[in-house]
């Protein structure tokens, strides 16, 4: 076999390797990204190399990965729900950020002030796929508890991806000029994303009296995402923030299911889950080990910062103890942005291979144990209080 046609194979070895480790985990009811990251880590222990196709890959599903968490916004339902959810969330980031920053330079005070400022906002982001799977499976997805935990864990990937923004402005290595330089581009670059949004808008709301061909819909749905990822980094911001209002300028139209749908496909079936294997491929067994010290602060810290946090926001705003703690556990699940935030930090030469592995080791615990917290936390009520419009 001519050895220019390898790729292939490697490809190939990826994709069902990711296909059935993903599998495997639904199986033991744990969401199919689990089961990825592992079969990376193991693939990448010794079985097979990164290559740059795998890397190029792995780029292009983490772009779309964050146009469909964009397209999944459903800004109606953050606006109901947006006093109670505003301070859930501002609570669930303040908090977990509050305490991995402190806690990194005060039990390991060896690490940079940098490394300490990525770990804490990989710390605030909650995984909105994983808290509504949990919630749909116990049956308690319409609770009032509920809907605050699915529109402050919205809330949470936005803040999260702000202050993504802001900290790469800050510390991309060779970035000129100062802090407030940063926040003039970030905000220059809302603005070309705030005009070039209600010219999308626009036109696609006048496209929706015509027939217009699925086929032409998400070529240009992907086209659009791209061209805002690569705008993106031209003003200094992460490219996945341009994919991720890429998606919510399509999720205030009619056409957001067709595009999420088939989008979803694209990138469910190809791309994502290479990104997924990628970064279990990207970590040093030997690294992970060693860093467990990390994690564990990382776990500790995080979860109760998102409890409290999470938990006093929704006290404040009228819930009951109870109820307020059932939010908090709800909120303590991170999984893709947590991974996106700490793969950039490592691709920018900030994380090392010990922190990107004790975001993986936070991942998977906090993944793992959250469904069992939950289900604890709404046996104890007599009868689920049921949603209300607020």
């Amino acid at each position: 076999m001519d050895s220019k046609y390898l790729f292939l194979l490697q490809l190939g070895i990826v994709l069902i390797s990711a296909h059935l480790a993903g599998l495997l985990s639904e199986r033991f009811k744990q969401p199919a990204v689990l089961g990825q990251i592992i079969i990376g880590l193991i693939l990448g222990a010794g079985f097979m190399e990164k290559t740059p196709l795998i890397s190029e890959f792995a780029e292009i599903g983490v772009i779309l990965l964050m146009f469909i968490a964009g397209l999944e916004t459903d800004v109606k339902e953050l606006v109901k729900s947006s006093r109670s959810s505003s301070l859930i969330a501002l609570g669930g980031v303040v908090l977990p950020a509050f305490f991995v920053y402190f806690g990194m330079r005060l039990i390991l005070p060896g690490h940079d002030s940098n490394v300490a400022l990525f770990l804490a906002v990989v710390s605030t982001a909650t995984s909105v796929s994983i808290s509504v799977q949990t919630l749909r499976e116990i049956a308690q997805l319409r609770t009032r508890q509920g809907i605050m935990i699915l529109g402050a864990a919205i809330i949470d990937d936005i803040v999260g991806i702000i202050l993504l923004t802001l900290l790469v402005g800050v510390v991309r290595p060779g970035a000129a000029g100062s802090i407030l330089m940063t926040v003039l581009k970030i905000l220059a670059f809302f603005v070309v994303l705030y005009v070039v949004g209600k010219i999308i808008v626009t036109v696609l709301r006048k496209l929706e009296r015509t027939n217009i061909s699925e086929d032409k819909l998400i070529t240009w749905a992907i086209f659009i995402c791209l061209v805002l990822s690569f705008t993106s980094e031209e003003f200094g911001v992460a490219a996945i923030t341009g994919a991720y209002f890429a998606g919510v300028i399509f999720s205030l139209t009619s056409h957001k299911h067709r595009v999420s749908h088939e989008v979803g496909k694209l990138s469910n079936f190809m791309f994502t889950p290479v990104f997924f294997v990628s970064i279990g491929m990207d970590i040093d067994l030997g690294a992970a080990f060693s860093a467990l010290g990390v994690g564990s602060i990382l776990i500790v810290l995080g979860v109760l910062g998102k409890i409290l946090g999470c938990g006093f926001g929704a006290y404040l705003t009228g819930f009951d103890r109870h109820h307020a703690i059932q939010i908090g556990i709800g909120m303590i699940p991170r999984a893709e942005v947590a991974i996106i935030v700490a793969n950039l930090g490592l691709q920018m030469s900030i994380l090392t291979d010990k922190e990107m592995a004790a975001t993986i080791v936070m991942v998977l615990v906090t993944t793992l144990i959250t469904p069992s917290l939950l289900k604890w936390s709404f046996s104890r009520d007599v009868k689920p209080q049921e949603a209300h419009s607020s």
